[in-house]
């Protein structure tokens, strides 16, 4: 069957389609070969994070950085006490950097520590004492070391406290006990910006879970309301001024001053 001119479709060249797909295909995968670079990267600095944490226990350890430089990767470490990670002429430090150079092909690893401030108000920190504790005096004294650190926590500035253990405490049948203080947000924007820890404990009868969740002073609330005293508007008198000026203006007129002396001596 034949057709006019105008019925016919517009013919395409198949090296021009092929063209466009090629390069749409290349954009394509440069974008998910740099997605996949960002993913590989975080998923790094997680490993790492979680390597420091298992490695340095019983120091204080809160939480790790790396931070990439032109001369290496740099990794800074905060913990409570700084001295027990850099060890006996900083043995420990220099252990550290091989078994990471190795385990993560890194090429020019440098380790920072740096202290915490305030080491009750990081839940990390706290968590783990409690960890420490109950390794240490058993399960029977867990409402005592409970109720100590918590009372620490609060006269250190923080907001709120919740603790919750949870295992064979102190029975043979698993439960969980909670303690808790002050005010904690536990949803919203405001539940972001509260400080989380979950940390195990080995005791004899089993692992016991201790969960630690902090709010700090910093915090800002939406129901925080500042009064402002309004500024007292001082109206100065003009008018005073005004005659005190023309007062110092108008010259004074000098009156002639009669001679009583004289007076008296022609009436004489």
């Amino acid at each position: 069957m034949w057709l006019r001119k105008s019925q016919r479709k517009p013919k395409i060249r198949k090296r021009q389609i092929k063209s466009e797909d090629t390069t749409v295909s290349k954009i394509q995968r440069g974008g998910i070969l740099i997605e996949r670079k960002f993913v590989a990267q975080k998923m790094k600095e997680f490993q790492i994070g979680e390597y420091i944490n298992q490695s340095l226990k019983n120091v204080g350890h809160s939480h790790t950085k790396m931070i990439k430089t032109p001369l290496g990767e740099k990794i800074i470490i905060f913990a409570s006490r700084p001295g027990l990670i850099v060890g006996r002429k900083g043995q420990n430090i220099k252990q550290l950097t091989k078994t990471l150079r190795k385990r993560f092909n890194l090429e020019n690893p440098q380790i920072e520590i740096s202290e915490v401030e305030n080491p009750n108000l990081d839940s990390h920190i706290v968590a783990e004492k409690i960890a420490d504790a109950l390794e240490k005096f058993g399960s029977g004294k867990f409402k005592a070391i409970g109720h100590k650190i918590m009372t620490d926590v609060m006269r250190s500035g923080a907001l709120g406290i919740e603790i919750v253990i949870s295992g064979k405490v102190p029975s043979a049948r698993a439960k969980s006990w909670r303690f808790y203080s002050g005010y904690l947000k536990k949803c919203g924007d405001v539940a972001s910006g509260v400080r989380k820890a979950d940390v195990q404990a080995q005791l004899k009868t089993g692992i016991v879970g201790v969960k630690v969740s902090i709010m700090p002073p910093d915090i800002k609330l939406p129901d925080d309301v500042e009064l402002v005293d309004k500024k007292e508007i001082k109206v100065e008198e003009i008018k005073e001024e005004k005659e005190e000026k023309v007062k110092k203006e108008v010259p004074r007129r000098k009156g002639k001053k009669k001679d009583e002396s004289k007076g008296t001596a022609t009436n004489e």
